[in-house]
């Protein structure tokens, strides 16, 4: 393919480049460059200090070092992950401690209030805004009827929300023991190498490697920096290297042919993959350096010969939680044909919705 057939150009059609330049060029915003390199300053002093401390003050360390890096983004998030902490943690002592069968009325107004409470805040940082200006346009001629805020999604806030549900209902079904000490289930909420772009961990997994002992393992810690290695190289030479392109042309789609934007469109689909698998690599990686287990969350999912399976090798953290907490609940496919598809339009809605506040992710 010949350069003059992908070039790139401007609003005016003047040659902007093409897909090579755009490919070879090294692209970081300022507010990214600095992030970056606030963990690789970070992660070291972590892992240091994780190591030469005694054993039982570890996860302590872990906490503290999480919340710092939280509240690195913004501080003032502290408050909302430490709300659906101290939410999650107090519904889930209630629930094991009236566990009778004469108390299963309250147990499922504490399990109840409890994911309404978290889907609620939720839903006002995420979702609050995009429901306004639906309502707007329903009802249009009651315009500003309802008040909107301009308020910044917390980082992370899907995937913490999420985590913490599954651990609120794990409880409930008796599948695992509610942690009692809130400082080291606040470990679990906001384990750092995790927080902010998932795997959305479950507690049967991560919860009890909090209290493991984490010695020193030169192999384990060179295969985890290994993994971390990869996954940088995923999202900053491969993912960030073609969204220049595939944004150039996606802005300015009238301007270019069809061949080109499906070529856009191809490279997109690498983009996307090595972005959010890149971030989960660095995740695991990091976390197996100090002795963590994580779980993978892609597994070669463009090699699926069936959707079925590319669901089950894409974001597996995510599609598990929804496939274990709203598919099957729902009654997955042990019902009729029409109930199945109903709960699998149900599930992938709200997958859409958990993706983005916007009608393309429902779609």
């Amino acid at each position: 393919m010949s350069n003059s057939l992908i070039a790139l150009k401007t609003k005016n059609g003047e040659l902007k480049g093409n897909i090579f330049f755009y490919c070879r060029a090294f692209h970081v915003s300022r507010q990214g460059f600095y992030q970056y390199l606030h963990f690789l300053i970070f992660f070291p002093v972590v892992v240091l200090f994780y190591f030469l401390i005694p054993q039982k003050v570890k996860w302590i360390w872990l906490l503290v070092s999480s919340y710092y890096f939280y509240m690195s983004w913004n501080p003032k998030y502290a408050v909302l992950i430490g709300a659906s902490t101290v939410a999650t943690w107090a519904s889930t002592l209630f629930i094991q401690f009236y566990a009778g069968e004469p108390q299963k009325r309250f147990r499922k107004l504490c399990l109840a209030g409890c994911i309404v409470f978290n889907l609620g805040i939720l839903f006002f940082f995420k979702y609050y805004n995009f429901t306004v200006r639906n309502l707007e346009n329903v009802i249009g001629k009651f315009e500003r009827a309802f008040p909107a805020f301009d308020v910044v999604l917390p980082v992370g806030i899907s995937f913490y929300t999420f985590q913490a549900l599954g651990y609120v209902i794990d409880v409930y079904r008796g599948d695992v023991e509610a942690e009692k000490n809130p400082f080291r289930y606040a470990l679990f909420i906001s384990f750092f190498p995790q927080l902010v772009a998932g795997p959305i961990e479950r507690s049967r997994n991560l919860l009890g490697q909090m209290r493991e002992p984490h010695i020193f393992d030169p192999e384990r810690v060179k295969n985890g920096l290994l993994l971390m290695g990869w996954g940088f190289f995923e999202k900053l030479v491969i993912a960030d290297r073609i969204a220049i392109l595939v944004t150039a042309v996606y802005d300015h789609y009238t301007d270019y042919t069809g061949l080109q934007i499906g070529v856009a469109t191809i490279l997109f689909a690498f983009q996307i993959y090595c972005d959010f698998a890149g971030y989960s690599d660095i995740a695991v990686g990091a976390a197996r350096v100090m002795g963590f287990r994580l779980m993978k969350n892609f597994n070669r999912p463009y090699y699926a010969t069936t959707v079925s399976e590319f669901w089950r090798n894409w974001h597996i953290s995510l599609t598990t939680w929804f496939r274990d907490y709203i598919y099957i609940p729902l009654g997955g496919n042990r019902c009729g044909r029409l109930k199945k598809y109903r709960n699998l339009l149900v599930t992938f809605s709200i997958s859409g919705l958990w993706h983005g506040a916007r009608w393309n992710y429902v779609v």
